[in-house]
């Protein structure tokens, strides 16, 4: 039996699932857990001979969940795709990111590091491989007029839920003693991991009650279903040849969403290990990126209708050039809130610039019978692009950060991601009306 569409309790549902969800991305991944494992592990050390730096251990946490991630998400999609199952997976993969992120409080010091670094990696893989199914949800739940609003309303609470978790965790790291937690120490910000996993599976639980059960497809098998994602995603990739402008765009992208995407996730790190940053500074910092980033979105769109999409990214990815130019000098705290400011700038407008932009440059529907026309298929490709950059760009920072033993450097030639983005942007032309 089909679940009823727009049903007001199942949409807020839907929605509260971001709520729940977005806290790992804020709290785990940029403000607090960085600059706690930077802490917590020895600047330099070896693992089975191998020589790693505590960053370039962290990088490459980033690379292995990523690339599980990319493999992965062809199976993914096609199971999400083919449907049946979609609340059973979303379910396994929140429980397993909840876990990982409980499982942080563990994690003390070099004697504990391997759970630090599984905790971090099953919290991300749980996180990124929920997403897949908590998208596929929208068509199922509502019609096509809404998907917009939703959408919107979903990354609105998404944003407001985290913000309210990261200034519950700054409270508790600023006044333990509030909270019956002592001084001295690092159990508050142990209890802030354990406050993102509950907050994340019961919020979630809650989502997940509200979404529509399962409904099991005949003759729709697990290896049938992946075998799916993975065609749907060949198919793109032989279309790419009647669309030179999709692939040219996409061949740019690749290129400066490795720069972006590390950036992200290794500017904490960077302001605790070069700057000496405090955790609660650090906090301060990430609550700045995320209002600016707002503005940053608006301002990205709006230099896009006053000069084009191609005008706005050339703007966008200079700042993102500077920005690796000017971490590499920055010797003072407020030189980096600075600095802190211009990324939160470019972060949100980068981000959505370039998915509005793809979406002009790829058919919105046909009847060919040679791939895959809709636009799901489309952005499947788009999404697994973007996992693969990330793997390039953490890995070849963890690389240069053990070979060289500095941040700065590895950031430095960072910005060669967004240079050569803007050489392969030149050949781009984006056409003045949709490919039909």
């Amino acid at each position: 039996m089909s679940h009823p569409l727009n049903d007001p309790k199942t949409l807020t549902g839907w929605a509260l699932f971001d709520w729940a969800n977005s806290a790992f991305a804020l709290v785990i991944t940029t403000a607090i857990f960085p600059p706690y494992f930077e802490e917590m592990v020895d600047p330099e050390f070896t693992v089975l001979g191998v020589p790693f730096t505590n960053s370039s251990w962290f990088a490459y946490l980033i690379t292995f969940s990523y690339l599980v991630i990319a493999v992965l998400s062809p199976f993914l999609s096609g199971i999400a795709d083919a449907g049946g199952r979609r609340k059973t997976f979303l379910r396994a993969f929140t429980i397993m990111g909840g876990l990982g992120c409980l499982s942080l409080f563990f994690f003390t010091g070099m004697d504990t590091m391997w759970i630090g670094s599984l905790g971090f990696i099953v919290g991300l893989i749980g996180f990124a491989g929920g997403l897949v199914f908590y998208n596929s949800f929208l068509p199922v739940i509502a019609t096509e007029d809404r998907f917009d609003r939703l959408s919107a309303r979903g990354f609105a609470m998404g944003y407001i839920g985290s913000v309210i978790l990261l200034l519950l965790n700054l409270a508790m790291v600023l006044k333990p003693s509030w909270f019956g937690l002592p001084v001295e120490g690092n159990l508050a910000v142990r209890m802030a991991f354990v406050t993102v996993g509950a907050w994340w599976l019961i919020f979630a639980a809650i989502s997940l009650a509200r979404l529509p059960d399962d409904v099991r497809l005949p003759g729709t098998g697990l290896a049938d279903m992946a075998k799916r994602g993975v065609r749907e995603l060949t198919g793109v990739w032989r279309r790419m040849r009647d669309y030179p402008q999709a692939k040219r765009f996409l061949a740019a992208f690749f290129s400066y969403s490795a720069g972006v995407q590390t950036v992200i996730f290794l500017a904490s790190i960077f302001a605790k290990k070069e700057l000496g940053f405090a955790t609660q500074e650090l906090i301060v910092v990430v609550l700045i990126l995320q209002v600016v980033a707002i503005a940053g979105a608006y301002l990205a769109a709006r230099i896009s209708e006053w000069r084009g999409n191609k005008v706005a990214l050339y703007f966008e990815l200079t700042i993102w050039t500077l920005i690796c130019v000017l971490a590499y000098f920055v010797n003072g705290k407020l030189q980096f809130y600075l600095i802190a400011g211009a990324v939160g700038l470019v972060m949100g407008g980068i981000q959505s610039l370039s998915r509005s932009t793809y979406a002009k440059v790829i058919p919105r529907h046909s009847s060919d019978a040679d791939g895959p026309a809709d636009t799901t298929s489309w952005f499947s490709f788009y999404d697994v692009l973007e996992k693969v950059a990330i793997v390039v760009g953490t890995f070849l920072f963890g690389f240069l950060d053990a070979l060289t033993g500095s941040m700065r450097l590895s950031i430095l030639i960072l910005g060669g991601f967004f240079l050569l983005g803007m050489l392969l942007l030149a050949r781009f032309h984006l056409p003045r009306a949709e490919p039909e």
